[in-house]
């Protein structure tokens, strides 16, 4: 059962509708990542105080625990219980859970330059993924696209050069990939469940697989819980990491999948600086205009891989 407009193929001009189409993908990928940027600063309170790998699980558990009744509520127990939840597991558990683990790993091991530079990549390998799938051709004006995209994630994460790379970049590269591999999953494997659906099921194969790495760190000994009493202040900031930064962010981001494509939806990640900065500047942070024009070039990069209008016949 396919979607439409056809989530893997992107839309064509030529289709009517399809440019309302093109646009609403790119307002869900815009509030995807708007709402993704909002966990960066919460992240940054909670890591003072939580070990990666409990962070990860309790982001993953919260967000399940609030979406799962907002999915039955809209697909119905009946759906649920049909739903592949094999795939779903696989899916979930390796690309979303082994990829968030992954990033964090990457982020230790090298710095968080080295991390955005690769992830600024995501584009690229997004659009590989695409054509290894046979879903999408090859346009000039969408290679130029992917390039113009990668030049402004460096821009906006103010990244001349990683300051390490080895194993910690091959963790960010893989992080990456599967990253872009479960949203392409989610977004073309599920048709029969609505985003919501999608997206819960597969977070609750990452949550499985955060807490099979939560009870292995345990074993081998490793700090696994907050150094501290959870306060008021963590329980805020946990849930806008959660609920708002994870589960809302990645419903808004499979529909505009749905829309535009993985690779043109992936895109809008490198302008994920950018709204952090726009965060923190509410915060009481200074304005970085080099941020703003690697904005500004991401923005021009989705203006330029869009599919042009088919010419009118006279």
């Amino acid at each position: 059962m396919a979607m439409s407009p056809d989530p893997v193929r992107g839309p064509s001009f030529a289709v009517p509708g399809a440019r309302q189409s093109a646009l609403s993908g790119n307002g869900l990928a815009v509030a995807s990542m708007l709402t993704w940027a909002a966990g960066f600063p919460a992240a940054e309170i909670l890591l003072q105080t939580w070990p990666p790998v409990a962070l990860l699980a309790a982001r993953l558990m919260l967000a399940v625990a609030v979406m799962i009744p907002i999915w039955l509520w809209i697909d119905g127990a009946d759906a649920v219980l049909r739903a592949r939840w094999a795939h779903a597991m696989r899916v979930g558990g390796f690309g979303l859970g082994l990829g968030m683990f992954l990033i964090i790993l990457a982020q230790k091991l090298t710095d968080p330059v080295t991390v955005a530079i690769i992830a600024s990549c995501a584009p690229l390998i997004a659009t590989l993924l695409e054509l290894a799938a046979g879903t999408r051709r090859l346009r000039w004006n969408f290679a130029l696209g992917v390039a113009v995209s990668i030049i402004g994630g460096l821009i906006a994460t103010s990244a001349v050069a990683p300051a390490q790379l080895g194993l910690g970049a091959l963790c960010a590269i893989a992080s990456t990939a599967l990253f872009c591999w479960a949203s392409m999953a989610t977004a073309r494997d599920f048709p029969d469940l609505s985003q919501t659906g999608r997206t819960t099921i597969t977070l609750i194969g990452g949550t499985f697989m955060a807490g099979a790495l939560f009870y292995l760190s345990s074993v081998l000994g490793l700090e696994v819980w907050p150094s501290s009493p959870i306060d008021p202040q963590q329980a805020g900031m946990l849930a806008i990491y959660a609920v708002i930064s994870l589960g809302l962010s990645q419903v808004l981001f499979i529909a505009s999948i749905g829309r535009l494509g993985v690779a043109l939806a992936s895109f809008h990640i490198n302008v994920a600086p950018f709204y952090v900065m726009l965060i923190m500047v509410v915060l009481g942070s200074e304005w970085n205009w080099t941020r703003a024009l690697g904005a500004g070039v991401v923005a021009l990069a989705v203006v330029l891989a869009q599919d042009r209008p088919a010419r009118r016949v006279a």
